[in-house]
C-alpha cells in the first residue's frame, strides 16, 4: 500500500513539473553588462524574456541629416533623462523613412557609455509592458522603452496597457523608464470621417470632440514631447544622399556625378525618404567598389 502511495506521489510530483514548465513564469532580470540594447521576446509557451542584442546599429547623430530641429528636441530630452533631470516620453510621427526611428538608435549610440539602456518592445507584447517596468525599476541605468511602428486597432489590449503606463495607473511613474516610440498616425489609432460628426458647438462658438474623438487623443497627448518630421524635398533627399554615400567612401567628385542616379532610384520608388537615400548609397558603393 505503501508503494502505492509512493508511486502515486512521484507521478502528482512529475505532472506538476510538467503544468509549472508551460505556465507564464515571472520576468527576471537578465545580465545587464551583456548589451545596451535588448528585446523582449514572448515565445508560444508564453514565456517573456529579455534578449540582448548583440549588432547594434553603428549609426550616429552626425550621420542624421535635413532633421536638425527634430534631432535636437530629441536629443535634449534624452541628455536630460541620462543625467537624472525631468524628461518626458517621446511620440515621433510622420513620413515614413524620415529618420525617426534611426534617431532613437543614434541617441542610444551617443548616451550608451553614460549608462542608457534600450529595451525594444513589440505592439503585440505591450500588454507586458508593467512587467518589464518592474525588473528595471531598481537599476541604476536609465532605460528607454522603445516601440517602432506603433499603431492601434480598436479594442487592442497593448492600448490600455500603453495608456496605464504613460499617465493614469495608481502607481508612480519609475523615473528610470521612458517610452519612445514612433508611428505614421498622429493619435496612433484609426480615425474616421464619421467621427467628425461628433463634435459639438456651444453658442459661443467653442468646438468641442465627441467621446470617440477624445478617447482616441487621450493616448497621444500622454506623450509629454511630439516631435513631428515631414517628407524631404529634392534638394534634402540628396543631401542625405551625398552624406551616406560619404560614409561608404565614396568620393566628392563620384557623389556629385551620382545625383542623376539618386534621383531616378528615387523616382523608381516613389519617394524621397532617408531610408531611400541609404539604400542607394548602398547600392551605388557597392557595385563601383567602395
Amino acid at each position: 500500500m505503501n508503494e502505492k502511495f509512493e508511486h502515486l506521489i512521484e507521478r502528482a510530483a512529475q505532472l506538476l513539473e510538467r503544468i509549472e514548465a508551460i505556465l507564464p513564469q515571472p520576468l527576471t532580470a537578465p545580465d545587464w553588462s551583456q548589451a545596451v540594447a535588448w528585446r523582449y521576446r514572448k515565445r508560444s509557451s508564453g514565456h517573456g524574456a529579455l534578449e540582448p542584442v548583440r549588432h547594434i546599429a553603428s549609426i550616429s547623430l552626425a550621420d542624421l541629416k535635413e532633421i536638425e530641429p527634430q534631432k535636437e528636441k530629441i536629443q535634449r530630452n534624452t541628455l536630460q533623462f541620462v543625467n537624472g533631470l525631468p524628461a518626458n516620453n517621446v511620440l515621433l510621427t510622420g513620413a515614413r523613412g524620415t529618420g525617426k526611428s534611426s534617431l532613437i538608435k543614434a541617441c542610444l549610440n551617443e548616451y550608451a557609455a553614460q549608462g542608457l539602456r534600450l529595451i525594444e518592445v513589440d505592439k503585440a507584447d505591450l500588454v507586458d509592458l508593467p512587467d518589464i517596468v518592474d525588473v528595471v525599476s531598481g537599476e541604476p541605468e536609465k532605460f528607454i522603452v522603445y516601440c517602432d511602428d506603433l499603431s492601434f486597432e480598436d479594442g487592442e489590449p497593448g492600448y490600455k496597457a500603453l495608456k496605464s503606463i504613460l499617465d493614469g495607473s495608481v502607481a508612480a511613474a519609475t523615473p528610470n523608464v521612458l517610452i519612445y516610440a514612433t508611428s505614421n498616425r498622429r493619435h496612433l489609432l484609426p480615425e474616421y470621417m464619421k467621427e467628425n460628426l461628433t463634435y459639438t458647438h456651444t453658442e459661443d462658438g467653442e468646438v468641442h470632440p465627441g467621446e470617440v474623438v477624445e478617447e482616441k487623443i487621450s493616448l497621444s497627448e500622454r506623450f509629454g514631447l511630439w516631435v513631428s518630421f515631414y517628407p524631404f524635398t529634392q534638394d534634402e533627399y540628396l543631401t542625405i544622399t551625398a552624406q551616406w554615400l560619404s560614409s561608404f567612401g565614396v568620393k566628392r567628385e563620384a557623389i556629385d556625378a551620382a545625383r542623376p542616379e539618386a534621383l531616378v532610384w528615387a523616382l523608381e520608388r516613389g519617394s524621397r525618404s532617408g531610408r531611400v537615400a541609404y539604400q542607394f548609397a548602398r547600392d551605388y558603393a557597392g557595385r563601383h567598389g567602395n
